[in-house]
């Protein structure tokens, strides 16, 4: 559990450190999402609540949803209707938010480096990085597609643990057992919880 904890802190904490390693767009993406979100995360002046809206503004422009959302239900995909899918991507969207944003505003100044750009193809790449906490180096890759001209995250790889095959698994589990619809209800009840 702590371990878990730990890497949502890191996953979180990328989005708050800056970087000077540089190697391309994809990695230009990620470091303004870094400095938006840190200067939000640094403003003495904003209440709480007004960094969350922030935040969440700030990484709803960096990461692909739908994609994600897409690929996190896989076969499943095409069995929800476009309305399914719809209340699928924005339960999810708040699920993700809601457990990250509290890793966020809670950083304490672990170091990221982002060390290399892979170009998979025309339109995917992934930025690799790393996270120094303290002794410890805990790689973090951002799985990144281009659509309409913009680069955003659609998975995150944490210490070799896909974030999209990871939730892939537990939706899989049930949705073998229960239909779309109990699943946005099993969504939006966690989403409220949380």
């Amino acid at each position: 559990m702590y371990r878990s904890l730990l890497c949502i802190g890191i996953l979180c904490a990328v989005f708050i450190l800056p970087s000077a390693a540089l190697a391309g767009p994809p990695t230009d993406t990620a470091k303004e999402g870094v400095d938006r979100v840190v200067a939000v995360a640094a403003d003495k002046s904003l209440e709480l609540s007004a960094k969350r809206e922030k935040i969440r503004s700030i990484v709803a422009e960096f990461f692909d949803f739908n994609v994600l959302s897409r690929l996190t239900l896989g076969r499943h995909w095409k069995q929800f209707s476009p309305e399914q899918q719809e209340k699928f991507v924005q339960f999810y969207r708040k699920l993700l938010e809601n457990v990250y944003m509290d890793r966020i505003l809670a950083y304490s100044g672990e170091k990221v480096l982002f060390e290399k750009e892979t170009m998979n193809s025309e339109n995917k790449a992934e930025v690799e990085s790393n996270i120094s906490t303290g002794a410890q180096q805990i790689p973090i890759d951002y799985r990144m597609v281009k659509n309409k001209g913009n680069w955003k995250v659609y998975d995150v790889v944490i210490e070799g643990v896909s974030m999209v095959s990871n939730y892939r698994s537990q939706f899989n589990e049930i949705l073998a057992k229960q239909s779309p619809d109990e699943l946005l209800k099993t969504l939006e009840e966690r989403v409220k919880g949380s």
